[in-house]
């Protein structure tokens, strides 16, 4: 452990062996081991190691900002457990607005010790970044689920009501049930029958809801990645469904696939000869 090494003189170091020793220093010990170490390469005089010193500071004021972040963004989750709840879900939905696809809905109970660094609403990240946060998500949550609802269902019951049936198929496929549910947006999910707090923007400000969103987006993405190679020349894959150059043209050449949603695409059709 770096609590029971002792730190050098680093003046009497090379600064290759410097950096070599901070950077195993920091990965025995964390940011805590990187606090004790600051000092002492502030201390040293040469250049190179006060510009180690301040990356080093950087990298320790960055953490502590995300550190405070992440307890902020599981105050809902805390008030729920301070009210005697147990579990605690978060639920939200995507993709409201594509042209063509399924609502797909994820539900998450992660453990109220853990704090997943980047978590975030899934709409300020990157795919990759998705991906790599969808893993950790599956891989310390207590219980994830999916509800998907498909373009019939959609078509007869309308995208809100499809997207609050989608969000209660998500949560009822937890195993264990949740004793409180946070949902993202201003309608709670109707027959429930679990206690519920809708957050408007909720993927930004709860970490159950954002980790729902990640998990949510990339099970959607994935199969709009299967119905593109069952429905080619509309470019699925690429635009995930959305109201892009390329597939309202796919559109009007080709004509709707039955993934596409019908309702949305009155107007557009309206104007396609033939």
């Amino acid at each position: 452990m770096a609590r029971g090494r002792r730190i050098p003189d680093f003046s009497t170091l090379p600064l290759r062996a410097v950096e070599a020793w901070v950077d195993e220093w920091l990965a025995r010990g964390g940011a805590a081991a990187g606090r004790r170490v600051l000092p002492r390469l502030e201390a040293d005089s040469r250049r190179a190691v006060q510009r180690l010193a301040r990356r080093l500071r950087a990298r320790l004021e960055a953490a502590e900002a995300e550190t405070a972040r992440l307890a902020r963004l599981h105050r809902y989750e805390r008030e729920a457990r301070d009210r005697g709840a147990r579990l605690v879900a978060g639920a939200d939905e995507a993709r409201k607005g594509p042209l063509a696809g399924p609502v797909v809905a994820a539900a998450v109970i992660l453990p109220p010790e853990v704090f997943i660094p980047g978590l975030n609403d899934s709409k300020q990240l990157t795919p990759a970044g998705r991906t790599a946060l969808y893993r950790e998500i599956c891989s310390v949550a207590t219980a994830v689920g999916l509800g998907v609802v498909g373009v019939d269902r959609i078509e007869r019951l309308n995208i809100f009501r499809a997207g609050l049936l989608a969000l209660g198929e998500a949560v009822r496929r937890l195993d264990p049930r949740p004793d409180h549910v946070l949902v993202d947006g201003g309608w709670p999910i109707p027959h429930l029958g679990i206690d519920q707090t809708a957050i408007v923007r909720g993927d930004a400000k709860s970490a159950s809801i954002a980790a729902a969103s990640i998990v949510a987006k990339v099970a959607r993405d994935r199969i709009m990645g299967e119905l593109d190679r069952d429905f080619p020349g509309y470019g699925l894959a690429r635009h995930k469904g959305y109201a892009t150059r390329e597939h309202v043209e796919a559109i009007l050449r080709l004509g709707p696939a039955p993934v596409h949603r019908r309702r949305f695409l009155r107007k557009l059709l309206s104007t396609r000869p033939g």
